[in-house]
């Protein structure tokens, strides 16, 4: 039986699994589950996923869900897929893991947190928070800052001094581009410090050609969306203004 992918693009875990399975050839099937659409809750999709998360994936009998989880099991079940995903070293594989476990608490929950409550929440019926907003900053922003002094210290371009991308650097890459999002000049005020993180980010991007492009087209598409909405809300705002002004 084909290998199922449940995802959603719009999910940075979801985008980071596709990207591996198409870089590496794996023959699979993209189930897609609308999260705006609260497909995720479902009962059909809780069998697959009784959490209710994507991604998720069927192997056969087999089901699995956690993006890194998933990564380290389609690196090790797939023939064919290159060791510099992840090594058979132990000691190397090892130092993968640890990048992973640091990303949960430290850079997802960052970049989450200040999407979510700058630009996302709306979409998904809940109020904007600056203060929960202002949170997350801080910690992405310092987790930015461990990437490129700790993680980005080795001679290579990618993590822990790799000359080529590991799962790692595909996870932890697709959750900094969630901040398109939120525009331009957020994104690149956030970033603008870390010139070794826009470098790495660039190096796994080429590195995983055509398709991070074509799988992040839908989080472009997103934020042309978001920006559109933003500034007919400016222009709502100016007018009223203006109004008022007028009426004084």
């Amino acid at each position: 039986m084909k290998l199922k992918v449940y995802a959603d693009r719009m999910s940075q875990p979801s985008r980071a699994v596709l990207i591996f399975c198409k870089v590496n050839g794996i023959d699979f099937e993209e189930v897609r589950i609308e999260l705006f659409k609260r497909q995720h809750r479902s009962p059909e999709f809780r069998d697959v996923n009784p959490m209710g998360q994507v991604p998720a994936i069927v192997d056969g009998r087999f089901k699995l869900f956690e993006s890194h989880a998933i990564l380290i099991y389609l690196s090790c079940a797939f023939p064919g897929v290159a060791d510099h995903w992840y090594p058979a070293d132990l000691s190397r594989r090892a130092k993968i893991n640890s990048a992973l476990d640091w990303h949960h608490s430290n850079l997802r929950r960052g970049a989450a947190a200040y999407v979510l409550n700058t630009t996302l929440a709306p979409a998904l019926g809940l109020p904007l928070n600056p203060v929960a907003a202002a949170e997350g900053e801080k910690l992405l922003s310092s987790s930015l800052l461990k990437i490129e002094s700790i993680w980005l210290k080795g001679n290579g371009p990618f993590l822990l001094g790799g000359f080529q991308p590991s799962i790692a650097d595909l996870s932890l890459v697709c959750e900094i581009m969630q901040l398109e999002v939120t525009g331009d000049q957020d994104r690149d005020r956030i970033l603008a410090p870390y010139k070794k993180v826009q470098k790495w980010m660039e190096s796994t991007r080429k590195a995983t050609q055509p398709h991070f492009d074509e799988v992040h087209q839908v989080l472009m598409k997103a934020k042309t969306r978001f920006q559109m909405q933003r500034s007919a809300g400016a222009n709502t705002l100016a007018d009223s203004r203006g109004k008022l002004t007028s009426k004084m």
